[in-house]
């Protein structure tokens, strides 16, 4: 049975807009009587920065410098072996467990400028209206629940509760109906089965659909981790394409996005019952942008 936590205080400290959207932060590991306190300190960096430039360097040496970079771009994507079929983002075991969660947005930027918030028209009234509501949140504390669960291969992220948790938490209100893993060739349930997991345990594709007529897939491009010498110190990203469509007789065509995950966990005492954490949001130009 997992315990839930008593309370996780994530602070986004900087958002900004190089060339990026959104993702989200997560929790610790569960003890088998105790409830456990968890003050995550959250730098949400949201950037749009330029196009999906690649480059050559080794991105897992580079986590902990990308949380504060001025420029960045698209990692790429991971080495792993589409056929393995359990490739995914795994977390060390103190983070395992269910976490109530406090986040708060604190900064956001636009490095090129606002054109590229405003749609694939880059309307400059639309980008000055998705700035104001971003400012609203601004300094707001946003309280959801955050789970990551124990699987044969390691501490991984339950995204079906957790895509539901934010979704739902952010809007304000309930707007998902439902959501779902999907099977790839690097993440699929057969294969996962087949090397001894369990029906349970999280893949890396979702599928989500809202109460309105609409629905989003988002597939992970990429990702990686570090632990420095402390091994209460633990560094991780992912790089995920969403594809959001109508799901009605509305003709207007899917929009495609590229985000960037980035953060940071560290236990603040030895049990663990403290963590600051810190996540930065890179949303990509693609070419639908």
């Amino acid at each position: 049975m997992i315990q839930v936590r008593e309370k996780l205080y994530v602070v986004f400290l900087w958002m900004s807009m190089i060339s990026s959207t959104s993702a989200f932060v997560s929790q610790s590991k569960a003890n088998s009587a105790s409830r456990r306190k968890f003050i995550g300190e959250l730098i949400l960096l949201q950037t749009f920065a330029g196009a999906n430039i690649v480059q050559a360097a080794n991105v897992k040496d580079t986590i902990e410098s990308r949380l504060y970079a001025d420029i960045l771009t698209m990692p790429p994507p991971s080495k792993a072996s589409e056929f393995n079929g359990v490739d995914n983002l795994y977390y060390p075991e103190w983070l395992e467990g269910t976490w109530d969660v406090t986040q708060t947005l604190v900064n956001v930027n636009t490095p090129l400028g606002t054109k590229f918030v405003g749609g694939p028209a880059g309307s400059e009234s639309i980008a000055a209206e998705s700035l104001k509501e971003q400012a609203k949140q601004l300094n707001v504390p946003v309280k959801l629940q955050l789970r990551f669960v124990k699987t044969k291969f390691g501490v991984a992220e339950d995204r079906l509760f957790n895509t539901k948790e934010r979704l739902n938490s952010f809007a304000g209100r309930n707007v998902v109906s439902s959501v779902e893993y999907a099977n790839v060739g690097g993440s699929n349930r057969s294969s996962l089965l087949a090397m001894g997991g369990k029906e349970g345990d999280p893949l890396q594709t979702t599928v989500v659909r809202f109460k309105g007529p609409a629905a989003q897939k988002t597939f992970m491009l990429g990702h990686g981790e570090t632990n420095k010498q402390d091994p209460g110190v633990f560094f991780g990203y992912e790089s995920l394409r969403s594809i959001f469509a109508l799901t009605n007789q509305n003709t207007a065509p899917p929009v495609t996005t590229d985000t960037e995950c980035i953060w940071s966990f560290e236990k603040e005492d030895k049990e663990g019952r403290n963590i600051k954490a810190r996540l930065r949001l890179a949303s990509y130009l693609n070419p639908q942008t």
